[in-house]
């Protein structure tokens, strides 16, 4: 599919502005719009939906997101290179493409946007992550957003999925499944980008949980969490041996054994850690 509306290809939108990618803005461009139609669609129905993409560039996915009949997208673009190619995708969709020349990692979209809403975006893969984690860590909960469709490098996909035991479960895992339902919907080559990127890129959808799987304050949580995993390879009683006094004694009270190590916890299993070692927190 050369085209999904009026606009020309993507390749020549990108010879035209002459935007080629940054490595330093984490850039790998996704140029066929079979594909960016496809990720939108995987975010389910858009009619009714306000939609926050980061990282738009020459606006291949927004392009699919307005195909796929969005309400709304609010487009957050880091590099400026990019605005006036986004421009020509908002006189083609008329009402319906908001753009910001800002860094998404320092204003506030909420304020922006109507609910019910959605994000979805190919992520620049240097903030990728952290993004993910402020998504998933806000103040109150539920969030601002009913779901999150976003593109990782794989093996952060398979640290978002994964499952315990696994060598690739630890705390963005966790702290994942325990508000969300996670499930890797899409997989892409590198040649799939321009620039093609070293390694394989991934499609997670993530749709919020009202409540979270298994009670726990998400600061206590976090902080176990994070301190077990910084010491994987240590049985709990060690790797957590300073976090509050008789540790062990509360791993055990956990219904845990001291002796296991961080990966063999499932998420029930760090909640029931976190309510115990909660009223003894400073």
């Amino acid at each position: 599919m050369a085209t999904i509306d009026n606009l020309p290809p993507l390749r020549d939108v990108i010879e035209t502005h002459e935007l080629a990618a940054k490595k330093s803005l984490g850039q790998n461009f996704l140029l066929d719009l079979n594909l960016t139609s496809k990720i939108a669609r995987y975010a389910g129905d858009l009619s009714g939906c306000d939609i926050l993409e980061i990282g738009p560039g020459p606006g291949g996915l927004t392009r699919g997101l307005l195909a796929e009949g969005a309400r709304k997208v609010l487009a957050v673009e880091k590099d400026s290179r990019c605005i006036t190619a986004l421009e020509e995708v908002q006189t083609a969709y008329p009402g319906k493409l908001d753009v910001i020349n800002a860094d998404a990692l320092e204003i506030d979209v909420s304020k922006h946007l109507q609910a019910p809403v959605r994000i979805v975006a190919n992520l620049p893969y240097n903030v990728g992550t952290e993004l993910l984690v402020r998504w998933l860590t806000p103040d109150v909960w539920p969030p601002f957003w009913e779901s999150l469709t976003l593109m990782f490098q794989k093996e952060v996909a398979e640290r978002i999925t994964a499952a315990p035991g696994s060598k690739t479960y630890g705390r963005l895992g966790i702290l994942a499944q325990w508000r969300c339902q996670c499930q890797t919907v899409m997989t892409l080559p590198p040649e799939a980008f321009s620039p093609p990127p070293k390694i394989h890129s991934a499609v997670v959808h993530l749709k919020r949980r009202e409540e979270p799987l298994f009670p726990a304050d998400p600061k206590v949580l976090n902080r176990v969490v994070a301190q077990a995993f910084n010491q994987r390879r240590k049985m709990l009683r060690s790797a957590l041996k300073n976090f509050v006094p008789d540790m062990e004694d509360h791993i055990v009270a956990a219904g845990l054994k001291p002796t296991d190590r961080a990966e063999q916890i499932d998420i029930e299993g760090f909640c029931a850690l976190a309510r115990q070692i909660a009223p003894h927190m400073r």
